[in-house]
């Protein structure tokens, strides 16, 4: 786990601010997809303000420091780019978001079958898979 992110952020074309390592750490920490309401909850005593993280979230995406993850939820969801290739399973009550791996082998296959019904691409560049469904704490309610 990274805990200084300063040479990423200056390796790509950034100024080193406090508060954007404040803001990588918080992704570092929690291991989630975070929105930006939560990362000013959490720097609530920083001094920062929604439309500084909302312009922060975006500049790191577009340099690949940050990927939107689309949890079918109202607010635009982040995490960190790495080389852990994951998915999710999102609880459709309590809106909880758990990991999983393992997808490599099976979107192989599907990515193949893709090309193959569509002639319109010549490949795919990446993927998203995302699962929906009910946790067993909510599901006992």
């Amino acid at each position: 786990m990274i805990k200084d992110f300063s040479y990423l952020i200056k390796d790509k074309g950034f100024k080193v601010t406090q508060i954007r390592k404040d803001i990588l750490g918080i992704f570092s920490n929690d291991c989630k997809p975070i929105n930006a309401e939560y990362i000013y909850k959490v720097l609530k005593n920083k001094k920062t303000n929604l439309v500084t993280i909302y312009r922060t979230l975006v500049s790191f995406e577009k340099e690949g420091i940050l990927k939107r993850v689309d949890l079918h939820k109202e607010s635009v969801y982040y995490e960190l780019v790495d080389d852990h290739h994951h998915h999710h399973i999102i609880c459709l009550y309590c809106k909880k978001v758990y990991n999983f791996n393992g997808c490599k082998e099976d979107s192989d296959l599907l990515i193949s079958k893709a090309l193959k019904q569509n002639k319109d691409f010549n490949s795919i560049s990446h993927h998203s898979f995302d699962l929906f469904g009910i946790c067993k704490k909510c599901s006992k309610k």
